[in-house]
């Protein structure tokens, strides 16, 4: 090969490129180059909730039960009069990864509110896997794993699927996909529905 053609393969304009292939490959194949550039666009603003007043559903849910780490059962019908936060979601879903810190920041400035409860469902139901994922990050939310089958209408084949259920039991926001929630416009609304 002559110099022309070693300088030309080396060139700026194939350096970029390079470098652009390699990123895409980054982003398709490494769930948490992905939940960066997730977290990145919700920085900016992008992937906010959107909440209404209406509830999804006039009637009650049918009760699920759900069993903590320490094989503590929990269900929703145990939880009426308070309002419950459920987010399904799985270690290797980048989308869910990108959202939890603001899942965590959401969780930690509700402390004070007794009326809000939160419950990070493991779509995998796979203690020894959520549980080391949350320790790692510093989170400080509740793992649990459900025990009957989610009803397709509360979370059907997509994760991260986060819902709300009022005091009364009915399921009054519910989200596929990336959301930010650690806005104050989110935590009014919990604040709201916890007071009513």
């Amino acid at each position: 090969m002559d110099k022309q053609a070693v300088t030309k393969w080396f060139s700026v304009k194939n350096g970029l490129n390079a470098l652009f292939f390699a990123a895409v490959l980054l982003l398709f194949f490494n769930p948490s180059a992905k939940a960066w550039l997730i977290r990145g666009l919700m920085q900016v603003g992008l992937f906010q909730p959107q909440v209404s007043a209406a509830a999804l559903t006039a009637a009650p849910l049918n009760d699920i039960t759900f069993i903590d780490a320490n094989n503590k059962p929990i269900s929703l019908a145990q939880l009426r009069g308070k309002v419950v936060f459920i987010n399904f979601w799985a270690t290797w879903c980048p989308p869910c990864i990108a959202e939890m810190p603001s899942i965590n920041q959401l969780h930690q400035s509700m402390a004070g509110n007794n009326n809000v409860v939160f419950l990070m469902v493991d779509a995998d139901n796979d203690f020894n896997k959520s549980l080391p994922f949350m320790a790692r990050h510093h989170y400080t939310l509740p793992v649990f794993n459900n025990v009957t089958a989610i009803p397709a209408n509360i979370c059907g084949n997509s994760i991260p699927t986060t819902v709300v259920i009022n005091k009364k039991g009915q399921m009054v926001f519910r989200h596929e996909g990336t959301a930010d929630y650690s806005g104050q416009k989110f935590m009014a609304y919990l604040n709201t529905l916890a007071a009513q």
